[in-house]
């Protein structure tokens, strides 16, 4: 799939009609963002967001579309879409909730033009200054204010948020029992949606390669530093391997190997360290040191209880093979799956609510359909990345690591089919597709032609 057929606009042309209304995709992008901590006005935003995308199409009649997209660009983030949503809705044609999962598949249609949008905002070399650039302050921002809290015990952000939240409606964001049960640093996302470390981790390709651009090595070094520290005291143990995997394909072009291998014995040099006087780091490692005892009890405490889960699925593989027992059904059908029923669970009381893997999701959940067209989709953005040029690999290369690192296969997950995740995920694919296949342009005078 290649940008061949996009039309070059002369320098300093005006935009086209159809693309004035789009102007404000990447702060529209931005806004949604910088709003997950109050997820609700988030998720407004993003309606608000595909309302709005919809209104202008409709009123372009859906022409022009070569002045907001490139069509190969139109065509991927079209079809990065229906890999994720044909099989939630081929799954709730027999769910173990049918009513529920048909419900989801048809809410969650408001996400292609809200996808349209996020891909239009880095469409051009404007939109991606304005976007990526801005992802990469909104990770500088958290980071401070994580290491705030790393030293003082406070995040500055969410303590605004929540005495907002008390002007505006006389509640705290979390409760005292959310409050005391945290066992991380929350940051901006508070000790209530203890999401900040694979949050971080997931977007830390913006920030990193935004800093080794303006700041080279030294710079690249220093936001690596910055990011780690916050993920040490805020990661799950799957955020430490996705940063790990950053740095990895990240600096081993601006640094080289040597220099990079340095970088991560000084890390884990670091991680000890903070392990000695963090007990709440200590607990993870000690946890991690459990998976080597060859006992399965031992894994099973060890991976939180995931070799259980991950039992329950492999479960509804076998018991529902075809379109599985439908997205956001896990958590009804672990019971009649679980392998070892009555007894309590590492995580508590109660059922798992995903598979905690996303290969074992898409496969319990949307079946052997689901895995086939997850990876179709897979399969054509690796094409897209393949038949493109240097130049727009070059542009991509964030948002590429940003989405591989989210779904890498080898790694504990969060649930892609629940709002947070799912909308997460389907961002990164739109910013990639809109990147890569981005339209093409001349470079003005005294710049590189990639940016």
């Amino acid at each position: 799939m290649t940008n061949s057929t996009t039309t070059i606009e002369p320098v300093g042309a005006a935009p086209a009609p159809q693309a004035v209304g789009w102007r404000w995709a990447p702060h529209w992008v931005l806004a949604f963002v910088i709003l997950w901590p109050a997820p609700g006005y988030a998720e407004g935003v993003m309606v608000l967001g595909a309302l709005v995308a919809i209104v202008l199409l409709l009123r372009a009649r859906f022409r022009g579309g070569s002045a907001l997209l490139s069509a190969p660009a139109w065509a991927l983030t079209s079809v990065l879409f229906c890999a994720y949503w044909l099989p939630q809705l081929i799954s709730a044609i027999d769910s173990v909730d049918v009513g529920r999962a048909l419900r989801e598949a048809l809410v969650d249609l408001r996400y292609l033009p809200f996808l349209w949008l996020v891909a239009s905002a880095v469409a051009d070399r404007r939109g991606r200054r304005i976007t990526l650039g801005g992802l990469a302050i909104i990770l500088a921002v958290w980071t401070i204010d994580g290491l705030v809290e790393v030293f003082f015990g406070t995040s500055p952000l969410f303590f605004g948020i929540d005495q907002l939240k008390h002007l505006i409606s006389h509640r705290p964001m979390c409760t005292p029992e959310q409050v005391a049960m945290a066992d991380r640093l929350g940051g901006v996302l508070g000790p209530c949606n203890l999401k900040l470390g694979i949050v971080l981790a997931s977007l830390s390709p913006f920030a990193l390669y935004a800093a080794g651009r303006r700041f080279g090595a030294a710079g690249w070094v220093v936001a690596s530093a910055a990011i780690g520290v916050v993920l040490l005291f805020a990661g799950s143990r799957a955020s430490w391997l996705t940063y790990a995997l950053v740095l990895l394909f990240s600096g081993w072009r601006l640094l080289g190997w040597k220099r990079l291998l340095a970088v991560f014995v000084a890390g884990a040099a670091v991680a000890v360290v903070v392990a000695l006087v963090s007990p709440q780091v200590r607990e993870r490692v000690e946890r991690t040191a459990m998976g080597l005892s060859a006992d399965q009890s031992g894994v099973d405490t060890a991976l939180s209880g995931r070799t259980r889960i991950w039992g329950a699925a492999l479960c509804m593989v076998r018991e529902h093979p075809i379109n599985g027992v439908g997205a956001r059904g896990f958590r009804e059908a672990f019971p009649d799956c679980d392998p070892r029923p009555g007894q309590l669970a590492e995580w508590g009381e109660g059922p798992a609510y995903h598979a905690h893997q996303i290969v074992l999701e898409v496969a319990s959940e949307t079946g052997l359909i689901g895995v086939l067209l997850w990876l179709a989709g897979l399969a054509l953005a690796w094409r897209a990345w393949r038949y493109a040029t240097p130049a727009a690999r070059e542009r991509a290369r964030p948002t590429m690591l940003a989405l591989a690192v989210t779904v890498f296969p080898l790694n504990t997950h969060l649930a892609f089919y629940s709002t947070f995740w799912g909308g997460f995920t389907l961002l990164l694919s739109a910013l990639y597709a809109g990147s890569l296949l981005a339209r093409e342009e001349p470079a003005p005078p005294g710049h590189d032609a990639v940016r």
